[in-house]
């Protein structure tokens, strides 16, 4: 680790250790990371990965960690946040390109500004661009395969290389990028030209769903299990009496039973006992088997 420190000392980027995770994630769950590191450009992201690697510390890239479960003892090594040039959004044309550390709400946003279409199932997903693409993310009835382009990614031997949304393997929450351990750096979508009062209308359509419909008031990661095939996990769970089932600080929501939520001092330990639970029931009482679509990290 100190030699990690040295070469980031060196190269003025900006670290800080025992990083609390619990402060970035949408859950508020998790212990420290031994190191969260910075980056604003591809270089630094490159010095930085070099360093992690001739040093022997792992490392992990962290988006908005809307889709994250960290372990209470934290993380072992860096996590890798990308800001500055991984935060900028252009537009040509019908053509957006987004860097990975951008918001999705603000990739609808600049894509609403621009009179552009095709985004605005997307609104309200609490993810970055990167996240969006790694899990395929999706909502009433729009994925980002369906406007996605290319990507541009750092392959784990640190080339930077262009990646076609043929190639992507993009299905129901996974992409290649879940198996390939390539980092997406940048997204080019192809959007439509629209309306911009009927873009803004059935953007307000959907976060009026999602308020309506979703526990936005509690932190969570979302919903929680996959959609199994021919069946909805919210409705397995609600229909096996579980809604308001609660461990320590976790319960599943009274409001959508696909999500748990931390009404307060959850731990990862309850997620996970309570995620157990309700998989073992729906199991016995249904037939179906709820697969974990959240990701838990840590040690």
């Amino acid at each position: 680790m100190k030699n990690l420190i040295d070469t980031l000392n060196k190269s003025d980027i900006t670290y800080v250790c025992d990083e609390p995770m619990s402060a970035h994630t949408t859950f508020k769950i998790g212990g420290a990371a031994d190191i969260m590191i910075t980056v604003k450009s591809l270089e630094e992201l490159q010095t930085a990965i070099g360093a992690c690697k001739a040093s022997a510390v792992p490392y992990m890239i962290l988006g908005n960690g809307s889709n994250l479960l960290v372990s209470d003892d934290g993380i072992e090594g860096a996590v890798i946040v990308l800001d500055g040039d991984f935060k900028e959004i252009t537009v040509d044309g019908d053509a957006v390109t987004a860097g990975a550390g951008a918001k999705l709400s603000r990739l609808c946003t600049v894509a609403l500004e621009n009179g552009l279409s095709g985004l605005e199932f997307a609104y309200g997903i609490p993810g970055t661009v990167g996240g969006a693409m790694y899990m395929n993310a999706g909502a009433y009835g729009g994925e980002m395969k369906d406007v996605a382009v290319s990507v541009t990614a750092l392959s784990r031997d640190g080339t930077v290389h262009e990646v076609p949304a043929s190639e992507m393997q993009l299905g129901y929450r996974t992409s290649i990028f879940k198996t390939n351990g390539d980092i997406i750096l940048f997204s080019e979508y192809k959007l439509q030209a629209g309306d911009r009062e009927l873009i803004r209308e059935q953007m307000d359509d959907v976060m009026g769903r999602r308020k309506s419909k979703q526990p936005l008031e509690y932190p969570s990661a979302g919903s929680v299990f996959k959609r199994p095939e021919g069946a909805f996990a919210g409705t397995l769970i609600e229909q096996c009496g579980l809604k308001g089932k609660t461990v320590g600080g976790a319960q599943v929501s009274e409001k959508h039973a696909g999500f748990i939520i931390n009404i307060g001092g959850a731990t990862c330990g309850d997620v996970m006992e309570l995620v157990r639970i309700v998989q073992d029931t729906v199991k016995e009482q249904t037939g179906y088997f709820l697969e974990r679509e959240i990701i838990r990290t840590g040690r």
